[in-house]
């Protein structure tokens, strides 16, 4: 029988939930979309822990278009340099209002407000050598345009041998905070690692005031090394470039996560990016309006990982266009369990197609495993109860069928499909949720 809900710990007691446009929406997202998702998230979704709404890239950006980033963007500017939503994607921002109206519309909906930013500072301010708010520099005296990103031109990065980069950083989260604003995305940051741009940002969400949490992306193969720092900045890391509706992409991460999830808890948590699920590329920056392209056990496969690892869940799909199917995998609380209680997550085999992982409840009463086959068939795969932790009485529950699974006592005999998982809680017969042995399935 399946156990009484414990209720959701605190967010900071447990990895981020939440919904993220870029996956659907990518640089094109609008007031419009993102109080839909918001809506939706209310209704279906807050129950089970997800409470924060992220817009992503360029929302100041008034001529953005899916499948990539314009030259020279005109990007809408405040008098300082600072990034102001485009009123044509946002007209709750006209009049300089900014994302409060968007954010207290959020905030009513018991959810918060996030938003993505990229490192540095806009090349357009430089440009027009706009001054830094409550200082006598400009823009252009505190930048450094020898740093750019690879991959988008908006911004130039920031001399942090001048005073007036903290001053810029200080400045734009202030706003941020007036805004109302409870999450930020500050993107550029970890390839390579820029450990004082990094530093900086936290001092400027410090000094406003505001419990802002600061997730850092896109951290391809972001080093362990660099875990202290991460931990005193940041909320979130990415430990991968972007993950998309690909199995070559799911199956990476899980060297990624068995290297980091050790290190899983309340001070940090580890990123294995958004999940590309439900419907995606609508007006995106990869790809054509679609349903997700991982097969159902794949997607099954990813959400297993995600959440034996630890890893904060971000939602890419558009919510309320999303089939039930995808709702239903998140919003499975028995799954999401794990997530929120486990401890001790580590991956304790891998041998040819078959991975397992095992965590423990925080309070000793169950254990969890995650039996994956990464095989390009399906396949039976047989687990000594042994080896994921598990007695002989033991009562086992796979949590996506939310059915009670037989056993020899010995063994647990899972059949597969390709690509798939399963996801196990083993109960001890003596906590009175029923013994576990039986006939092999």
């Amino acid at each position: 029988m399946p156990r009484p809900a414990r209720p959701i710990p605190d967010r900071h007691l447990r990895p981020p939930m939440g919904w993220n446009s870029w996956d659907c929406y990518g640089t094109t997202v609008t007031e419009e979309d993102v109080l839909a998702n918001a809506a939706f998230m209310h209704d279906h979704l807050l129950a089970h822990g997800w409470d924060t709404v992220v817009v992503d890239i360029q929302w100041y950006e008034p001529t953005a278009r899916a499948h990539g980033y314009n030259a020279d963007a005109p990007v809408v500017l405040d008098e300082y340099g600072r990034q102001s939503p485009a009123p044509n994607r946002f007209p709750s921002a006209a009049g300089g209002a900014g994302f409060r109206p968007l954010a207290e519309r959020v905030h009513a909906l018991g959810l918060q407000f996030g938003l993505h930013i990229m490192r540095g500072i806009p090349r357009r301010a430089v440009a027009l050598g706009l001054p830094v708010a409550g200082t006598a520099w400009t823009a252009d005296e505190i930048a450094d345009t020898t740093s750019v990103c690879p991959w988008n031109s908006d911004n130039y990065g920031l001399d942090h041998d001048h005073p007036g980069a903290q001053a810029y950083y200080d400045a734009q989260v202030a706003r941020f905070a007036e805004w109302g604003v409870d999450f930020v995305k500050a993107d550029d940051m970890l390839f390579p690692y820029h450990e004082r741009e990094i530093t900086a940002y936290a001092r400027a969400i410090e000094r406003s005031g505001r419990p802002i949490r600061l997730s850092l992306s896109p951290g391809t193969d972001v080093s362990l090394a660099r875990l202290d720092h991460l931990r005193e900045c940041a909320t979130m890391w990415r430990v991968c470039d972007d993950l998309w509706d690909r199995w070559e992409d799911v199956e990476a991460q899980f060297a990624r996560m068995a290297r980091w999830a050790p290190w899983q808890g309340h001070n940090g948590w580890a990123d294995a990016d958004m999940l590309p699920l439900g419907r995606i590329g609508i007006r995106a920056e990869r790809g054509d309006d679609r349903l997700c392209r991982l097969t159902p056990a794949e997607q099954t496969s990813l959400m297993t990982l995600w959440l034996i690892s630890r890893s904060p869940l971000m939602m890419g799909g558009d919510l309320p266009t999303s089939p039930p199917e995808t709702i239903g995998l998140l919003t499975n609380d028995e799954a999401l369990a794990v997530l929120w209680h486990s401890r001790g997550n580590r991956e304790v085999l891998r041998e040819g197609d078959t991975v397992l992982w095992t965590a423990r409840e925080e309070d000793g009463r169950c254990r969890w495993a995650a039996v994956f086959s990464t095989a390009d068939v399906p396949r039976r795969v047989t687990v000594p109860l042994g080896s994921i932790g598990a007695r002989p009485d033991d009562g086992v529950r796979e949590l996506w069928s939310r059915t009670e699974t037989p056993h020899d006592g010995r063994h647990l005999h899972i059949d597969l499909p390709a690509h798939g998982a399963a996801l196990y809680r083993l109960t001890p017969a003596r906590a009175g949720q029923g013994g576990g042995s039986g006939s092999a399935a």
